[in-house]
């Protein structure tokens, strides 16, 4: 896909046209509150500019998986609220995203109104990819703006779909998780680095396979750590490994080798016999694990080594924690590393882009994820970005 070829609405006339927006508004909700509105925060500017800009917005979004459509603990009236005290401004909210109550949700929006659909997924024709759906959605707007870069790796009615019936455009969260990936891959400041952590080196091969030819330092972290150190011959006492994925592990550091990467693997590590908050913990040398121990982080002389990786490098791209950060004392080996690339950000020395469940989460525990230059909120798109996979909701608006 040309991402070159991708358009936006900034210089679009939208006064007075039906703009249907797909948005990722699937947000934690409880007792019918929104409990996190970080993703409703992140996407309200793009909403509030075509509004301000005379559009008459017609929001779409999903929200969890509903088994058998309609489903009242997955309605999206509560999301509207929230949105309405984002914009300072109502957001009406309509019973259905197709038939007789959209259409007249949204054929009552003046200029400058907003209004937000019903779950797609209260439809089957949603994932299916239903022509008949995705007619019936295009048939309440005039343009569409694909601003859900998180759903954008299936090709559903409301993220491919629609590209195919109305003049489509990215909109700008959509080019700024974009950009911010091309900065990190396609078009980085060199040298760069990568941080792949993570529990299992089996879900993250392909995206090993991609960074070892775009990277010049791949820091493996995590479980996915012990798999390497194991497949070289070193005891891992109980740790979290896969040995049937040995041969694999030494696959990739020949092939990154030979492609000029290298990779960074812990030297010394935290271990414990127990896994649990507040467990009795030490630091050994890596290659000392003993036999009735498993590694839970990495080491103080790990964490220097890898800073000392960082600030040889201009660029760096994370994803996956490289120990079990969850668990209080084990998160101080990541939390010690962001705070490194976060320092080295803020002073203009790194470009330091993440993404991630995992990795969000450690980034905020360790108080840095305001420093990072871009965070992700995107979960499996952005792996399967990693993974050198196209997107067809991104491919669709490039077409």
């Amino acid at each position: 896909m040309n991402l070159d070829k991708l358009k936006t609405t900034t210089a679009l006339d939208v006064k007075g046209k039906r703009v249907l927006v797909r948005v990722d508004l699937n947000v934690p909700v409880k007792d019918g509150m929104v409990t996190d509105t970080s993703r409703i925060d992140r996407v309200v500017p793009g909403i509030a500019d075509l509004a301000k800009r005379g559009a008459r917005v017609v929001v779409l979004s999903h929200f969890g998986r509903p088994k058998a459509g309609p489903d009242a603990s997955l309605s999206l009236q509560p999301i509207a609220d929230a949105m309405s005290k984002a914009m300072g401004a109502p957001v009406a909210f309509a019973s259905d995203c197709i038939g007789a109550p959209a259409k007249a949700a949204v054929d009552a929006l003046k200029p400058g109104q907003v209004v937000l659909l019903e779950n797609l997924r209260f439809h089957k024709g949603e994932e299916k990819n239903d022509p008949a759906f995705t007619k019936e959605l295009a048939a309440n707007g005039d343009i569409f703006v694909g601003d859900a870069f998180s759903c954008a790796h299936r090709a559903h009615a409301s993220t491919e779909g629609l590209t195919h019936l109305l003049p489509s455009y990215a909109g700008p969260l959509m080019m700024e998780e974009i950009n911010a990936l091309r900065s990190a891959l396609e078009k980085p400041q060199k040298p760069t680095a990568a941080v792949v952590g993570g529990a299992k080196v089996s879900t993250k091969i392909p995206v090993l396979e991609n960074l070892m030819a775009k990277v010049d330092k791949l820091i493996i972290g995590g479980g996915m750590a012990n798999t390497f150190l194991q497949a070289q011959g070193i005891n891992v006492g109980k740790s979290l490994s896969e040995p049937d994925f040995h041969k694999t592990a030494l696959e990739i550091i020949a092939m990154a080798k030979s492609k000029g990467c290298e990779i960074v693997l812990p030297v010394d590590a935290v271990v414990s016999a127990e896994f649990k908050a507040g467990a009795a913990s030490r630091v050994v040398d890596v290659k000392d694990c003993p036999a009735d121990h498993m590694i839970l982080d990495v080491g103080p002389k790990s964490v220097a080594h890898l800073s000392e990786v960082l600030k040889g490098c201009k660029t760096l791209l994370w994803n996956g924690p490289l120990g079990a950060f969850e668990i209080d004392p084990f998160g101080t080996g990541t939390f010690a590393l962001a705070k490194e690339a976060a320092a080295m950000t803020k002073a203009g020395k790194l470009v330091s882009v993440a993404g991630g469940g995992d990795t969000v989460a450690a980034l905020n525990q360790a108080g840095v994820a305001d420093d990072f230059t871009y965070i992700s909120t995107a979960g499996g798109a952005f792996l399967e970005w990693l993974e050198g996979r196209e997107l067809p909701g991104v491919a669709a608006l490039a077409r």
